[in-house]
C-alpha cells in the first residue's frame, strides 16, 4: 500500500527519464538497418565535436566555479544573519526564483537589456553618443555572465543548509584550545565544508553542462556547444554521412553526466555525517 502513492512518481522518471536515456544509449550503437556497430562512435573525434566538447567543458568548468565562490560568499553572508530575519527570507526566496530563471526568457532578459538595441545600450548611446560594441553577448563571454545568473542563486539554496549545519560550539571550542580564525578555518569548518562545497559545485557544473535553451537562443549561426551539436544534427543544418549522429552526441553527454552525478551524490553522503 505504501507505493501506490510513489507509482506516478515513479512511471513519470520511467517515462521521461529512463526510456529516453535508453533510446539514446541503443540508438548510438545501431546502424542505420538497427545493426550493432561500434563506428558511430569515431564522430566524437571528428574536430566539431571535439571543439564542441572542449568549449562545453569549459565553459560548464568556469561557470560552476565561478558560480560556487560568489555564491559561497553571499550564503555565508546570509547564514550569519538573523535566520528569520526579513532580509535572509528574501534573499532565499529571490534565488530561489531565479535559479530557475533560464531558458528563452533569460537570454531575451540580456538581450533586450545590454544587446545592440538593449535599453542600457540605447540610453548610453544616446547620452553619449557612444555605440557599445554587444557582440560578447552572443559568444563564449555571453554565456559565462547568462549563466552566472542562475548558478550564483542555485549555489546558494544548496550550499546555504551547510553552512547552516556549523555549530557554533565548534569555534568555541577552537578559540577556547586557543586557536585562531585561521585554524577554525583550516583545521574545522573548512574540512567540514570542503564536500558539500564540491558537491555543489559538482551540481552547477552538471547544470551548465546540460543546459541548452538559454545557449540556443543567443547562439544560432554556429555550435559551439554540444547540446546545440545535437540541434545541428536533428535540424539537418550540420552535413554529416555518420548515421545517429545526436544519439552519440547525447550518449557523449548522458556519459559525463552520470559520472558527475555519482561523484555529487558520493560527497553528498559524506557531507551529511557531519552536516546532517
Amino acid at each position: 500500500m505504501l507505493v501506490l502513492p510513489t507509482l506516478p512518481f515513479f512511471l513519470y522518471v520511467a517515462l521521461f527519464l529512463l526510456l529516453p536515456t535508453v533510446i539514446v544509449v541503443v540508438n548510438a550503437f545501431q546502424t542505420k538497418e538497427g545493426s550493432f556497430t561500434l563506428s558511430n562512435l569515431a564522430l566524437l573525434g571528428t574536430p566539431n565535436v571535439r571543439s564542441a566538447t572542449f568549449w562545453t567543458l569549459g565553459l560548464s568548468a568556469i561557470s560552476a566555479v565561478s558560480g560556487a565562490v560568489f555564491g559561497a560568499l553571499l550564503a555565508y553572508a546570509l547564514a550569519t544573519a538573523n535566520p528569520r530575519g526579513m532580509l535572509r527570507r528574501t534573499i532565499v526566496a529571490a534565488c530561489s526564483v531565479l535559479a530557475q530563471f533560464g531558458g528563452v526568457m533569460l537570454a531575451f532578459a540580456f538581450i533586450a537589456t545590454i544587446g545592440s538595441t538593449g535599453s542600457i545600450t540605447t540610453v548610453i548611446k544616446s547620452w553619449t553618443g557612444v555605440k557599445i560594441d554587444t557582440a560578447w553577448l552572443y559568444d563564449f563571454n555571453g554565456l559565462l555572465m547568462v549563466y552566472a545568473y542562475f548558478q550564483i542563486p542555485l549555489m546558494v539554496i544548496v550550499f546555504l543548509p551547510a553552512l547552516d549545519g556549523i555549530r557554533p560550539q565548534w569555534r568555541e571550542a577552537t578559540e577556547t584550545l586557543g586557536g585562531s580564525t585561521w585554524t577554525y578555518w583550516s583545521k574545522v569548518a573548512g574540512p567540514i565544508l570542503a564536500p558539500a562545497f564540491i558537491s555543489s559545485t559538482l551540481l552547477l557544473f552538471a547544470n551548465a553542462f546540460s543546459a541548452y535553451a538559454t545557449a540556443a537562443a543567443l547562439i544560432t549561426q554556429e555550435n559551439p556547444l554540444l547540446a546545440l551539436q545535437i540541434r545541428g544534427f536533428i535540424s539537418g543544418e550540420v552535413v554529416q554521412d555518420t548515421t545517429h549522429s545526436a544519439q552519440v552526441v547525447a550518449l557523449l553527454m548522458v556519459v559525463i553526466v552520470t559520472v558527475v552525478m555519482v561523484l555529487y551524490a558520493r560527497l553528498q553522503r559524506r557531507a551529511s555525517k557531519w552536516l546532517g
